[in-house]
């Protein structure tokens, strides 16, 4: 149980104080085309939308950050009161600890606010045998989302971050029939840690009962980088070498859009998304919504009116590109011209 508190707490430490995405903001390569003449009032902007049957006043969640360890409390209480007075969604960290015992209060807080929409997570390495390690079994699942009253359990893929972590889970036999499994049980989705999600791989998931897909593209926080420090800091030359080489690993979070929404399930769009321009670039690519993690840490660990205060800034600068594509609605924007250049563009051609 020490070490996975350490684990966590290590996790938010490296994410406020080290570099942990690569070095090009792929979200900057996507630009909306510019309306002189919009004729839209800007006080009739409807920015809500419907997202696994919740509405939020605009497309936006604060995706899996943390929890299992003492400092997750403030930092999900926090967020949670912000993302409840604005009226967005939010995710939580991995719940194995949680429903394990450990800090299940720096999970369950968010409970004692009113998110309209609370995603649990529960990683898919646990849901196949692993060595010398218990399987994560539905009733478990059925546990996790009780713990936070989730409305949606994601399943995170995240291997990236598991080949290169020193106790890695690295089975991967079973893990898309073990969700479909869970698909029959409860509401599910699928959630991607930073290196993204192909058409191929939404092809597949889209047959199985899942809700949705969170794309959680490469440009935001890499896993892989997160290990590196760890590595480094335990002397594991290996480990640290491997998660150096593997620091730009996947693709490209407005890429993975393009690749998955084809699969026809809602796509929150979530890997590198700063601002609300990034947002809104989101939402004209086929996202259904946006995802922000590292954005709002540092705030995080401050108060819930720093969270909002971030979150706020995010809103209206969504609401700015909007009037400034014509677009009143969200279905609009999702019409709106848009071009893609550099190396985001390159990706697109090539895929």
């Amino acid at each position: 149980m020490t070490q996975i508190r350490e684990r966590k707490a290590d996790h938010i430490n490296i994410c406020l104080n080290e570099r942990i995405a690569p070095g090009h903001c792929y979200w900057d390569d996507v630009k909306l085309i510019h309306n002189a003449l919009p004729e839209i009032d800007a006080d009739d902007i409807d920015t809500s939308c419907v997202l696994f049957g919740k509405r939020l006043e605009f497309p936006l969640i604060v995706t899996a950050i943390t929890g299992g360890f003492s400092g997750a409390e403030k930092i999900n209480a926090n967020i949670a009161e912000a993302c409840a007075d604005l009226g967005i969604g939010m995710g939580i960290g991995s719940e194995r600890a949680g429903v394990t015992g450990i800090c299940p209060e720096s999970y369950s807080v968010i409970k004692e606010f009113d998110v309209p929409l609370v995603i649990g997570n529960v990683g898919a390495p646990q849901l196949v045998p692993q060595k010398s390690k218990d399987l994560f079994s539905p009733d478990m699942v059925g546990q996790a989302k009780d713990l936070i009253d989730a409305d949606i359990v994601a399943i995170h893929l995240n291997y990236l971050q598991e080949v290169v972590q020193p106790e890695g889970d690295i089975n991967a036999r079973g893990v898309r029939d073990a969700i479909r499994d869970l698909a029959r049980e409860y509401p599910i989705m699928v959630k991607e840690t930073g290196a993204g999600i192909s058409r191929e791989v939404a092809d597949r998931l889209k047959g199985i009962g899942i809700r949705g897909i969170d794309v959680a593209g490469m440009g935001g926080t890499s896993f892989s980088a997160v290990e590196l420090y760890r590595a480094m800091k335990a002397d594991d030359d290996i480990r640290a070498g491997m998660g150096e080489t593997f620091f730009d690993w996947g693709i490209p979070t407005p890429a993975s859009v393009v690749e998955a929404k084809r699969c026809g399930l809602p796509i929150i769009a979530s890997g590198g998304v700063l601002d609300g321009i990034h947002v809104a670039c989101s939402i004209a690519m086929g996202a259904a919504c946006a995802g922000v993690a590292h954005a709002v840490l540092r705030e995080a660990t401050e108060s819930a009116k720093a969270v909002k205060e971030k979150l706020t800034l995010i809103r209206e600068e969504l609401r700015a590109a909007m009037l400034l594509t014509g677009s009143v609605d969200l279905s609009a924007l999702a019409k709106t011209r848009y071009v893609v250049l550099g190396e985001t563009r390159e990706w697109i051609d090539a895929l």
